[in-house]
């Protein structure tokens, strides 16, 4: 165990270098603001006070529930994180990590290491097969329109399932204003992606540290940092178009005066509907209203 007065000086080196080292370009990218985005006025809440924390809103979970009960599809699957359907009753389902667990999450982004799994189960057979692994935390996934691809939050990386790129794994999108965290087919074909703010000069700095498990456990404040979840988190979701990822559309709240820390946004009915694990509602911002007032900057 290292000594407090040691902990304390790599605490203020810590602190130091996150807010130190970040320029004014690198600050905006923590969840940067474009004068292409668009704020979230408008937004209405649906079931305020009856939800908690809701972090998707079109999530299968990988239970089976009849009337005589519960049952696990794939027992002992892990820290399972999203799941998507085929049309034939194939499940695609990501597993951010095969180390730590949903309560140690923050230990996975410290550590840094890719431990993230894509993983398929076919339902006629009962058989689960992990389709490809290395992962560093494979958050959201969505199923292409034409069900030829699946698309993984990591650094965006696109799994393909038919055709002569079967099997190959490539970006599908890079440079994201934003960490990806979960990903949801539209109508159209493109996808819709909520994005969180992450400090990545701060999380590359505490998997540099060699006493990263002290400070943390001494300092467990520092998560905070790292990836901000309050009021002061925002809120934004892209539109990226379902061939080259290109972003499309673009929802910014970055002072969370309607909503923050949104995980998900999935389109429905001329509506796009909003999932956030800081909020006890789910928010509704229409899309085929008037032109959408620009954030401000």
């Amino acid at each position: 165990m290292a000594p407090k007065s040691f902990l304390l000086a790599c605490l203020l080196a810590f602190t130091v270098q996150i807010f130190f080292s970040l320029s004014v370009s690198s600050l905006a990218s923590l969840l940067s603001i474009s004068k292409e985005s668009s704020s979230m006025k408008g937004l209405t809440k649906l079931g305020e006070g009856c939800v908690n924390h809701p972090e998707d809103v079109s999530v299968v979970g990988l239970l089976k529930v009849t009337e005589e009960g519960v049952e696990a599809i794939v027992p002992h699957a892990g820290f399972t994180n999203d799941v998507i359907a085929a049309s034939d009753g194939t499940l695609y389902f990501t597993v951010a990590s095969t180390k730590y667990t949903p309560t140690d999450f923050y230990k996975d982004m410290a550590e840094g290491k890719p431990y993230g799994q894509l993983r398929k189960y076919d339902p006629k057979l009962k058989e689960t097969t992990v389709l490809h692994e290395g992962f560093y935390f494979a958050n959201g996934i969505a199923l292409s329109k034409n069900e030829d691809f699946v698309v993984v939050c990591e650094s965006w990386k696109r799994y393909w399932l038919k055709g002569d790129r079967a099997g190959i794994l490539d970006a599908f999108i890079e440079n994201l204003p934003g960490g990806p965290d979960n990903i949801n087919l539209a109508p159209d074909g493109s996808f819709w992606i909520g994005l969180i703010k992450m400090n990545q000069t701060g999380v590359r700095a505490i998997q540099k540290c060699r006493e990263k498990w002290e400070l943390l456990d001494a300092y467990p404040g520092l998560i905070s940092l790292l990836l901000p979840m309050g009021s002061d988190a925002g809120a934004r979701v892209v539109k990226v178009d379902g061939n080259d990822g290109k972003i499309i559309r673009d929802f910014n709240d970055p002072d969370a005066t309607y909503i923050s820390f949104v995980t998900s946004a999935a389109e429905f009915d001329g509506n796009l509907y909003l999932a956030s694990l800081q909020s006890n509602f789910i928010g509704i911002l229409p899309l085929d209203g008037p032109e959408p007032q620009l954030a401000t900057i």
